[in-house]
């Protein structure tokens, strides 16, 4: 049997899901008629999941502009890397897809960060270049993104992109990435929106066999996407899922049950009315750039339709 290809969003999103969607799938409904993401993030989870529609949101401007912006080059592929890769030419960024100009003596020198201080000049002249330009170009931003530390998306309070060079660049990875996202979305009926995760599952007009699967903030870890996040949010969100559950609409949301010492006690509770799974997870964190195992779990509000193993589910009467 040939194995199941597993993709991954070019924005490489850090704490998305391309590891684990497999093992999420699995818990998910055989018949999805729209797939709706409060959290889309890179999109590594809808790109892996056959639906007729998507209806994806994030809170995060940057990530939907950037979307949106790939997106709007699907049957233009040819002009989307023109026009990237005169950006990465034009600042004179290392290029390994189509030629290594890295100089040996500089790799002899930094064994395994070379990248970084090949490009950190320039990397940090296009930076200038697109925080003082008057109008956002959201091609710089992406390959600011795709050069920066950790391929994260990190702004000061004046809005400016403050991240560091990272120890990457565009890479056949990343080429593979664009290539199966510009395939995938030929396909994909695809609705994005910019919005507060409660007014989005509010305007949504929902129907038979749809499943909202949803990926927050984590209350219990340490990440830039999660210093916006409180009890106060997590509450609230987990409410609009009761009250999704009332409409009998289907659900599953991930999140961390446990990390480093932490216990989400308010999603522990709440998720004892429902159905929870072990899933098996690493996450890496900004701050100590380690992997960190820890407690990660899909919280479902119907059965999944294929047979689970007894020690995959979880009774939260009876864990500790």
């Amino acid at each position: 049997m040939k194995k199941e290809k597993i993709n991954r969003s070019p924005l490489f999103y850090v704490g998305d899901k391309h590891k684990l969607i497999k093992e999420i799938k699995t818990l998910f409904p055989a018949t999805i008629n729209q797939f709706i993401e409060p959290f889309v993030g890179g999109g590594s989870v809808y790109l892996n999941v056959k639906a007729e529609r998507y209806l994806l949101n994030d809170i995060d401007k940057n990530v939907i502009d950037i979307h949106k912006f790939l997106c709007s080059f699907i049957e233009k592929e040819s002009e989307f890397y023109n026009l990237i890769f005169s950006i990465i030419r034009k600042y004179n960024l290392s290029f390994s897809y189509e030629e290594d100009i890295v100089p040996i003596e500089l790799k002899e020198q930094y064994k395994k960060t070379y990248y970084a201080h090949f490009n950190k000049e320039n990397f940090n002249k296009l930076k200038t270049d697109y925080n003082q330009s008057k109008e956002r170009n959201t091609a710089v931003l992406y390959v600011l993104l795709i050069y920066g530390f950790n391929r994260m998306l990190r702004f000061n309070s004046a809005g400016d992109y403050n991240l560091p060079v990272g120890n990457v660049d565009f890479n056949k990875n990343v080429f593979n990435a664009l290539s199966d996202y510009f395939k995938l979305n030929k396909t994909k009926q695809l609705t994005w929106h910019n919005l507060d995760f409660k007014v989005f599952l509010h305007s949504i007009n929902y129907q038979e066999n749809d499943l909202v699967y949803l990926d927050p903030p984590y209350l219990i870890t340490f990440s830039e996407y999660n210093k916006l996040w409180d009890k106060q949010t997590e509450n609230e969100l987990l409410q609009t899922l009761d009250s999704l559950n009332k409409k009998n609409i289907k659900f599953a949301i991930s999140n961390v049950t446990h990390y480093k010492g932490k216990e989400n006690t308010l999603f522990i509770d709440w998720a004892k009315q429902y159905n929870s799974y072990r899933i098996k997870s690493n996450y890496i964190s900004y701050h100590d750039n380690s992997n960190k195992v820890f407690n990660e779990v899909l919280v479902t509000n119907y059965k999944p339709e294929v047979f689970i193993p007894k020690q995959k589910q979880i009774n939260f009467e009876t864990t500790t």
